[in-house]
């Protein structure tokens, strides 16, 4: 993560974005509230994001430069690795103003003051296209409120809307202890615990806007040399506006979800892109048969919606993840078509 080139400011009002023809404007919104997520018990085992120090113990020693090490300079408990993520979408958000003209504002449900911003018209009318990052964890309870659902199934009524909605993993939802242990052997992420579920938020909206897919697991992709993660399987035929041009492969991540289709209406749900699994470490999803899972798709204009909607995970705009030629193409895709 680069430093910053400028001086940074906190605590500001956004300001609207001008509509520029040809330059979409595209926004952030991070589902968590930043004090349940950041106040919640380190002595939890389960359903938390790790401590500032853990992540120090478990990627020793690249965080021990004093910028991520000093308990003067940077949080060492739950809210410094919520900052990682803040810095880590940096990149993503330069690239965007570099192609679109226009910054690239990050909304959180409640922010770090506690101050409350539901999906609203206020996010929504200077926005072309929209990011919700399902980052809640389901222990905190962020429910979307009808009035959020009914601004976006008013944004999804332009034309030039896209919506991109990225429930994180679910990691843990069975009962069985062993099964449990399976997953979490099957990811090998110390960092993320035996139960870890989240995405209240965003599938309360993909209900709302009868979205038919459940975010589901946390599985590890197939890697070849050097640890690279191994190619997607696309459907090409099934994207005639190009999302996936240019694009073979996002950036590896240990527990991605599976995104479930629910429903066997044809054309309802196009999945443009799966990716393979490891199968060297079992899984109760590749017991089943299953090699790959659902990684993108999409959801063409139809009945009384006429912007695009489509599924990715947040890990895909994160640098803490790594990226390539083929990630960036991914990313200009998404904020110019």
């Amino acid at each position: 993560m680069s430093e910053v080139r400028t001086a940074r400011t906190y605590n500001q009002r956004h300001i609207p974005r001008e509509y520029t023809p040809g330059r979409r404007r595209v926004s952030i919104y991070v589902s968590w509230s930043y004090p349940a997520e950041a106040g919640r018990n380190a002595a939890e085992l389960d359903n938390r994001f790790s401590t500032m120090t853990e992540v120090r113990r478990v990627a020793w020693p690249a965080y021990e430069d004093p910028k991520w090490s000093d308990p003067y300079r940077f949080q060492q408990g739950i809210a410094g690795s919520l900052e990682l993520f803040f810095l880590a979408w940096v990149p993503f958000q330069d690239l965007v103003e570099e192609v679109t003209g226009h910054p690239v504002p990050v909304y959180q449900r409640i922010d770090q003051a506690g101050f409350y911003t539901p999906l609203d018209e206020r996010v929504l009318d200077d926005t072309d296209v929209m990011f919700v990052f399902g980052l809640d964890h389901m222990v905190t309870g962020q429910e979307a409120q009808p009035g959020e659902i009914e601004a976006l199934r008013a944004y999804l009524g332009r034309e030039d809307a896209c919506l991109v909605l990225g429930p994180h993993h679910d990691v843990g939802a069975s009962d069985d202890p062993s099964e449990r242990e399976m997953e979490y052997l099957h990811h090998g992420d110390p960092l993320v615990p035996r139960q870890q579920r989240f995405a209240t938020y965003v599938r309360d909206l993909m209900q709302g806007l009868g979205v038919p897919v459940m975010n589901r697991y946390g599985l590890r992709p197939a890697t070849g040399e050097g640890n690279r993660i191994v190619p997607l399987s696309t459907v090409r035929d099934l994207d005639p506006k190009g999302w996936l041009d240019g694009v073979t492969n996002f950036n590896f991540h240990m527990h991605l979800p599976h995104y479930d289709v629910t429903t066997d209406a044809p054309d309802a749900v196009h999945v443009l892109a799966r990716q393979p699994i490891e199968l060297s470490r079992p899984h109760p999803f590749t017991e089943a048969g299953n090699t790959e899972f659902n990684m993108f798709l999409w959801m063409p204009p139809g009945g009384d919606r006429a912007g695009n909607l489509l599924l990715a995970d947040s890990t895909i705009f994160s640098s803490l993840f790594g990226g390539d030629e083929s990630l960036r193409n991914f990313w200009r895709n998404l904020v110019s078509k």
